[in-house]
């Protein structure tokens, strides 16, 4: 089975690493999520699939985790988790007798669009006076917006 990963990352034209016979960390480069980090983990009776999406929520507990638990329901192959510090994954496990070069390059396909097109949402949701608080210092220090742009109209006083 790690022939198959691993010949459905080259065939992806993906960047990876295998530290140990089987387990796969791929770098998956987005748009909004500049990289989505995600271990590819031959077992014994299932893949397992966990890309990290983002620290725990600094507010908004509630409507943040309303908000992943609402997006779950329509996720295939993975799904929001929290690890015992609260920050957000997506994980799943396929089964071996599932595994196809075409499966796998689905899953990658699936995280990748996941965590880059909801990733400002979530920031939104769970970071939003954060931002505020880097948009106004930056402002100020007449550093680049840039990377923030995508929360200008929350974060610019000025809109």
């Amino acid at each position: 089975m790690r022939d198959v990963v691993e010949a459905a990352l080259k065939a992806a034209d993906v960047t990876y690493d295998e530290p140990r016979p089987g387990a796969f960390l791929v770098n998956l480069p987005g748009q909004h999520k500049l990289a989505t980090m995600t271990w590819l983990i031959v077992g014994e009776q299932a893949l397992h699939v966990e890309a990290f999406f983002c620290r725990q929520p600094d507010e908004n507990h509630a409507e943040f985790y309303r908000w992943l638990l609402g997006k779950n329901g329509a996720m295939y192959g993975v799904h929001f988790s929290l690890d015992p510090v609260g920050d957000v994954y997506l994980v799943g496990r396929v089964p071996l007798a599932a595994v196809t070069e075409a499966e796998v390059d689905r899953l990658l396909g699936c995280v990748l669009t996941y965590s880059d097109d909801w990733f400002d949402r979530a920031l939104e949701l769970g970071f939003a006076s954060s931002i505020r608080r880097e948009w106004e210092w930056r402002a100020k220090r007449g550093e680049s917006l840039a990377n923030l742009q995508a929360f200008a109209r929350f974060a610019d006083p000025d809109r």
